[in-house]
Formats: C-alpha cells, structure tokens, sequence
C-alpha cells in the first residue's frame, strides 16, 4: 500500500513542550507512523521557552514573514524545524512572538483563542506553501479543533486539500476552548456563523471543541471506555448529546507506552534492572528506595507507589478516610511523588510526617525517581475519579508493579480484574467512587500479597501485557486508511 500523508498538529508535543499526556501521544504518534513509512507532518508553536532551550532549530528560508489577517490585525509567521529526539522525524515549528513568546504554554489572556486560531491555520498555509497535501489533518483536543472547520470554509477554494479527511482526537473532554462569539471576526469566520452552533450563538459564545466534534470526520478518544463515557451525562461535560449522533464516527483506542523507555531490562534511570524471567533487580530497587526516603525495609512489607499530579480528577480525596486506617492495621509502605493542589500536597506532607517510617512525599515531578517507584513498587495507587486513558497503569503493568485502580475509562481497559481461583488477571478493580470500595480494593491486593504462588502468578501476568505503540499505531493507521479515499 503507498505510505500515507499525515498532518499531526498539537498545542504540545514532547519533549520541546508538556504539561501532560497529550504531549507523549502525539510524539509517539509521529515516531511510529514515520516507522511504519508514512510521511508525517508535525506542527506545533515556537513558545518563548524554546528560545533558551538546548534543542537545535532551522529556520526555513522559504517559510519566513507568512502574512495572515485575523480580523482587524494582521500577523505574520515564520517556521523553523528541529528534529524529534530517538527520531529522524522532524517537527516544524510556528514563529510568531507576539502571539507565541511568553513564559507559559497556556495563557489568560485576552488572545488566547487567536495563538490556537493561527497555529491550525498556519499549519494548513505550510502545506500550501509547499504543496504538501495531506491525507489526514490529525488535530488534537480543542487548540486545534476548528481544523476540520477551517477546511470546509477558509480553505474550500484550495483543490489541494480536496482529497483531505480530518481526524479530531478528544484527549479530555474537560477542556473545551469557550470563547466569547465576538471573536468569530478574529478567527476569520464571521461569514460562517450559519455554520455553527445558533445556540451557543444566541448565548454568546464560541465552542472550539464541539464544533470540532461536529465537523470532523472521525473523531477519536484515548480509550474504549471513554469513547462510552463521555456520551453520558456525568462525564459528556455538555456535549453528551453531540458525541451520541455522531457515535458511528467515534473510535476509542488506547495511548501506547513506549517501550524503549518504559522497560525494566533496558531502563538506566532505575538503580537495578530486571525481568519477568529474574525478579532479583526489583526487590534490590525497592531496598534501595526505602532506603533513601528513611522507609523501614521488609522484603515482606509491600510497597504501594504513586506518581500522579495532584487533582480532583485523581480521586485523591477518596485517601484521608482510609489510609491512616491501613497504615495502623497492616505492615505496609508508601511512596507517592507528584504536585498540585495544595490540600493534597499538605495531606501527604502530613501523612508522611504521622508515619515517617512507613510513608514518603515528594513534591514536583521527577522523571527518573517516577522510574525508580514504577520498578520498587510492589503495587500501584491510581483512583481516579476519571481517566480518559493513563499511562501509569500501564507503566505499573511493565514493571510488575500491580495496579489498584478504579474502573474507569482506560483504567478499566487496560487492568483486568485478579481472580485467584482461575489466576487470570492484571489487578485490582473497584466501581463505586467511595472511600469504602478503595479499602476493600486495597484489601484484597493485600490478600494476594500473603499468597506468594498466587502473587507470583499475578506479576509474570501484568509483565506479559502488551500495550507498547508498535501495536497501537496500527489502529490509527487503520482509522487513517479507511476515511482517506483511493489514489487515482
């Protein structure tokens, strides 16, 4: 088959800019379909921050001072490109300081909706200053969501794009991109307003993400389980109803996790490496980690790790009720790195200081000590309230460190519920989202921990999983192949 055309366009791509799992995906995304042959495009903005990293940027000549009008304002930009690290992919970049060169990724201010209007348009305008026609324009989240829009309307005339289909993937339907109606005029569709939607119209404002939802040929979200989720009133976050008529165009697949870096025999940022077949390294790891965070040791003792930002969405708030209970009753130790909101900042600080030879807290984010707790753990906290998909759960899985998580979203399709009778299984699996249903999941983890043969079984079980890009790619270049039309 001839390799495919693909536009991959992101407010963030790793490791040039993140604040999340967005970045990660569309990053393996590109590596993957440029290992798979397929001629890939990724765009992204040049943030100020970029200016004093270490990575090296190439302006492109030809792609210099590209004039744009925005309703009353006229912009210009330029691109430079950089290569993907672990990649011979490349990555282009729009260069445009007034909108792009401050300190964050994201911002408060007025012009918000305009960085994300001009990088969707600007991505478009560099396939047509190099006569790139691309197969699939693959936007992400509500940034880029007025893609499809943006192709049935300012960029109809161009016969370019006449063969392009659109894919539009939802990676949290929390973020949405509402704006005020009055800045259809600076996004250049004050003409279309017939397009969208009259009611949000009539209340004043713009949705970038449901007329994404609407416009786009397929739509996709990170798992199976969202994908069900979000067409339902408590996670549908006020689209419910959109995403249920357009079903038939909604395909849920899993985030992959990359396993040249997510590997416990190969990873170099853990003190000991390991494998299925030889456990020795793990037990050394998590020695070596109660020891630098002053635990008590006890190969007998399990460790329950957690690496997480610190949110509501994380179903932390499920923890005071039960943990200082498990703590007193059961020889156990925890560690937990992450940051966020100061109440769970403070609980953890104070659990740690309560039981300070059996609990630690890190605050902030510390990529090689996140390493290092995925291959110590004995077990693996992740409660969320919901989850478009995760990736530590998977992580965990390849580390044989088991999951306790709640089944939602990509929890629930990606940890499969531990049965001791049969010895099928990955995890620990609770529904309700109560104080109550957590203790007992930890519970019956802690049952099959006194069970050596059955938690023998139990990790040779979650290490054998596969949720690796080499064969997650396949469903979107799958996706892909079926929405683009055939070459004449």
């Amino acid at each position: 088959m001839d390799p495919l055309k693909v536009l991959l366009v992101s407010s963030e791509v790793a490791p040039f800019a993140k604040t999340g799992g967005l970045a990660d995906v569309v990053t393996a995304l590109a590596r993957h379909l440029a290992k798979n042959k397929h001629d890939v495009r990724v765009v992204m903005p040049f943030y100020g921050r970029l200016r004093r990293s270490e990575y090296e940027f190439e302006s492109l000549e030809r792609l210099a001072d590209i004039p744009m009008r925005c309703g009353d304002k006229r912009y210009w930009f330029s691109v430079a490109s950089a290569e993907l690290p672990r990649s011979k992919q490349r990555v282009f970049f729009v260069r445009c300081p007034e909108l792009y060169d401050r300190e964050g990724i994201y911002t408060q201010d007025p012009d918000e909706h305009l960085r994300f209007g001009l990088l969707s348009r600007a991505a478009l305008e560099i396939c047509q200053w190099t006569q790139w026609a691309p197969d699939i324009v693959h936007a992400n989240d509500w940034h880029t969501a007025l893609m499809p829009l943006y192709l049935r309307t300012v960029y109809a005339w161009d016969k370019l794009f006449a063969r392009t289909r659109t894919v539009l993937t939802i990676h949290n339907i929390g973020y949405q991109g509402v704006v005020s109606a009055e800045k259809l005029r600076d996004l250049e569709l004050e003409n279309e307003r017939r397009l969208l939607y009259q009611e949000d119209l009539n209340d004043g404002r713009l949705n970038f993400l449901k007329t994404g939802i609407l416009y786009a040929d397929a739509l996709t979200t990170v798992s199976k389980t969202y994908a069900r989720e979000i067409q339902g009133e408590e996670l549908g976050m006020g689209l419910q109803g959109l995403l249920r008529q357009r079903d038939d165009h909604l395909f849920g697949i899993v985030n992959g996790v990359d396993h040249d870096e997510w590997n416990p025999s190969k990873d170099t940022l853990i003190p000991a490496r390991f494998s299925a077949r030889d456990l020795r390294g793990k037990l050394q790891n998590k020695r070596e980690l109660c020891e630098k965070f002053g635990l008590d040791f006890d190969p007998r003792a399990p460790l329950i790790g957690c690496v997480s930002r610190l949110t509501t969405q994380k179903g932390f708030e499920l923890l005071p009720d039960i943990l200082p209970v498990v703590l007193h009753r059961e020889d156990v130790r925890l560690i937990v790195l992450g940051t966020g909101e100061e109440r769970y900042e403070n609980y953890f600080n104070w659990l740690a200081g309560a039981f300070p030879r059996k609990v630690a807290f890190k605050a902030g984010f510390d990529n090689p000590l996140a390493h290092w707790i995925e291959a110590a753990s004995d077990m693996y906290l992740m409660p969320s309230r919901y989850e478009p998909c995760g990736l530590n759960q998977m992580y965990s899985l390849r580390y044989g460190s088991i999951p306790i998580v709640r089944r939602t979203g990509g929890l629930a399709d990606t940890v499969r519920a531990f049965d001791s009778q049969s010895g099928e299984g990955t995890g620990f699996l609770f529904d309700d989202f109560t104080p109550e249903a957590l203790y007992h999941a930890i519970l019956r983890a802690l049952g099959v921990w006194r069970d050596p043969q059955a938690w023998s079984r139990l990790v040779q079980n979650a290490m054998r999983e596969d949720f690796s890009w080499e064969r997650q790619i396949q469903h979107y270049i799958e996706l892909y192949r079926r929405l683009a039309p055939p070459k004449r």
